[in-house]
């Protein structure tokens, strides 16, 4: 299979295939040093957002990751960024992550939307049987949402990455499989109001 650029939406949220074109919106929201905190390499200037969606295009054209703009449907303000990545299609699996919401649209609908639209992307069009994610295991915040989304925890990989400021990493890990998606879905759905 190979990696076409899509366009998901339903009502609050809209994901656009990422295009460099973006830069310019993803910075007017994205340079906020508290969206950063947990990656390991923080982006702090235009020119580090640049090359974060660089690297989100390329993983795009070697066929291992489908990277969005994350845009609020009623003002078609660009709002973060999110992506599947880690694909693997012959075991129909891949990660969601990468996410960043500008503070004002976080604790909204925003980002559940966005998941939603995901899993159902990855599950019911990719085929994909599982689907992770990993958050720093001292990101209480995400670690919360991404359980609140339906994902179960299965581990801790200690000693996994190493951070830009030299801190040691631990992740954890979450995952949805196929034989789940049809409860998360309705659950999620009736989180979003949706019939």
């Amino acid at each position: 299979m190979t990696i076409t650029p899509v366009t998901l939406t339903v009502s609050v949220v809209r994901l656009e295939p990422l295009m460099m074109e973006h830069h310019a919106g993803l910075c007017e929201v994205g340079l906020d040093p508290e969206l950063w905190r947990w990656s390991t390499a923080p982006v702090r200037t235009p020119e580090d957002l640049r090359k974060y969606m660089e690297i989100a295009v390329l993983w795009r054209e070697q066929g291992t990751a489908i990277p969005f703009a994350t845009v609020e449907e009623s003002s078609n303000r660009i709002v973060g960024s999110t992506r599947f990545a880690n694909i693997d299609f012959p075991n129909k699996r891949g990660e969601i992550g990468w996410t960043w919401i500008a503070r004002p649209w976080q604790r909204t609908a925003v980002n559940t939307e966005a998941k939603y639209l995901m899993l159902q992307h990855a599950f019911e069009t990719l085929g994909f049987i599982r689907v992770e994610f990993k958050a720093d295991s001292l990101n209480e915040r995400s670690r919360t949402a991404i359980l609140r989304i339906g994902a179960k925890e299965e581990g801790i990989f200690r000693n996994h990455m190493v951070c830009e400021d030299g801190r040691i990493r631990h992740s954890a890990y979450y995952s949805i499989i196929d034989s789940e998606w049809p409860s998360v879905k309705a659950t999620l759905r009736e989180k979003l109001g949706m019939q």
